[in-house]
């Protein structure tokens, strides 16, 4: 079960290497796992070693369909291809919340982060991502997940 407790947490620019798609939100969960396969096939005939678990990044779109980035932190920027390019998860502060229920459930980490920031002096800065600690196969990306928002906390009033 979730421990749904956010936490927070200043982060570092993290360079990416990734698969990009302009998805209906249904398909998510079937071409998330595979791109972050073939982000890694594409690191290892490169002998580019990962720097961090893999992970999704979502932005909304018009017509209900979404932009996702999905790939691998790298220690440095890559020259990538017509199938995997660049990218880089920001710096800054950040709230993070565990996740370890099926994904179908991620909704609740999302909930909680949303409960966090009504009580807390901080708002979105930008979209949030799941990172996966259990390694994605190519069908699923596992239970035990990392949901990271990007915040700016409020300046305070004297």
């Amino acid at each position: 079960m979730s421990s749904l407790r956010p936490q927070t947490r200043m982060l570092s620019e993290q360079a990416t290497a990734v698969r990009r798609a302009v998805l209906v939100p249904d398909h998510l969960s079937d071409w998330v796992p595979q791109a972050c396969a073939e982000v890694a096939t594409y690191l290892h005939r490169r002998g580019i070693a990962p720097a961090g678990y893999p992970f999704a990044r979502c932005h909304s779109l018009l017509d209900n369909l979404i932009e996702v980035e999905a790939g691998i932190p790298v220690a440095a920027p890559i020259v990538g291809s017509r199938a995997v390019g660049p990218s880089t998860l920001p710096a800054g502060p950040a709230v993070v919340v565990w996740h370890t229920d099926p994904h179908e459930k991620i909704g609740l980490a999302q909930q909680a982060i949303d409960d966090w920031l009504q009580s807390e002096p901080a708002d979105r800065t930008g979209d949030s991502w799941e990172v996966y600690h259990d390694l994605p196969t190519c069908d699923q990306v596992g239970v035990r997940i990392e949901v990271i928002q990007p915040i700016v906390f409020a300046a305070a009033t004297v």
